[in-house]
């Protein structure tokens, strides 16, 4: 039984403009405001920014920000400014942060300009105007939704290439979570794809209709959609709906704290944060036995490496001491044979 509920709420002073989570702590911008609160839903810190940002991503000890024309990047910490913004002409439009460190942002110019770690320039890639960055397969293979709908696959290498995944058009694509992504097809159906630089390992239908996504993440239970609606549904292969928030009006933003923790988020400034009980007891559970198969394995280790001085110190001779370690292990055929030949006088400790 699915038990996701609100654990808590806040409301923002202004209208909200972006949210991200960063490490399991979310940020939220709202004005010219940046918030981010911690794991316990308590402000860590708090900045302003010279523009309104309207995306916000999270990498590597970092935060990017696009505000106004440019790109900008924060110290996770505290906030503070790494650096004081590159931009473009028209500015910027979405960015990701790069696996094994650095930046990629689209921009209204047609190009993907490529960042490293500290925001520095590194050069731009000619790509088209860009409607979504979908995500990185690995360092070298960036997905992108070009604006006809059409996703694509850009090897960022010594010699860049891009070449289009498959030629359907896609009306909405999904970010690529857990190297997944949900997309909706022209004619509103909704399908779950796993992609690789060359097409699909697994694209598979879901069967929802008249579900018009906004957002959509990955947690444990699987995606979860924010409609036009404003709803939560649940994109389960069963024939069972699952839904959370009806009638709640949950906005247009939602973002993943975890695998058991999610947020929802109004314009208007209105966060909520929901979690599964349920999943968190599932996860716990998990923890356990990887602990207890972990000291397990260690019992074993030291098990065997208990016997091997066992049987090291029986073929010294030194039958007190490997009598001793039989014991521990419990050994009591080993510990009675030995005690019979130190009976026959075979022990040459002293």
């Amino acid at each position: 039984m699915m038990t996701w509920s609100v654990s808590w709420s806040w409301q923002a002073p202004s209208r909200i403009s972006a949210i991200e989570s960063v490490s399991g702590h979310l940020c939220v911008a709202y004005g010219l405001e940046l918030t981010l609160f911690d794991a316990k839903n308590e402000i860590q810190w708090q900045r302003s920014m010279p523009f309104k940002a309207h995306a916000i991503c999270n990498g590597d000890g970092r935060i990017g920000v696009l505000a106004a024309h440019a790109f900008y990047l924060l110290n996770t910490v505290d906030g503070s400014m790494v650096h004081e913004g590159r931009s473009c002409p028209g500015g910027f439009l979405h960015l990701l942060n790069r696996p094994g460190g650095g930046w990629v942002v689209s921009g209204r110019d047609g190009n993907l300009h490529l960042f490293d770690a500290n925001g520095i320039g590194i050069r731009r890639i000619q790509s088209g105007i860009v409607r979504r960055l979908i995500g990185w397969l690995d360092r070298e293979h960036l997905l992108w939704q070009d604006a006809s709908g059409v996703v694509y696959c850009g090897q960022i290498a010594q010699q860049d290439k891009r070449r289009v995944v498959d030629s359907t058009v896609w009306s909405w694509v999904s970010p690529l979570i857990d190297g997944r992504t949900l997309l909706q097809s022209a004619d509103g159906q909704l399908w779950d794809g796993i992609p690789h630089p060359y097409g699909w390992d697994r694209l598979e239908r879901i069967e929802i209709d008249s579900l018009e996504p906004l957002m959509a993440t990955r947690v444990a239970d699987g995606w979860w959609v924010l409609g036009i609606e404003g709803h939560l549904d649940h994109m389960t292969s069963s024939s069972e709906e699952i839904r959370v928030g009806e009638g709640m009006e949950l906005g247009d933003l939602l973002v993943r704290l975890g695998p058991n923790s999610m947020v929802t988020c109004r314009r208007d400034g209105l966060v909520r944060r929901w979690v599964a009980p349920h999943l968190a007891e599932q996860q716990r559970r998990h923890r356990q036995k990887e602990a207890a198969d972990a000291k397990l394995a260690r019992s074993w280790d030291e098990r065997r490496q208990l016997f091997e001085r066992a049987q090291t110190a029986e073929d010294e001779g030194r039958l007190s001491r490997a009598v001793e370690l039989y014991e521990a292990l419990g050994r009591m055929d080993d510990v009675q044979r030995l005690l019979r030949r130190q009976k026959g006088g075979g022990d040459t400790e002293s």
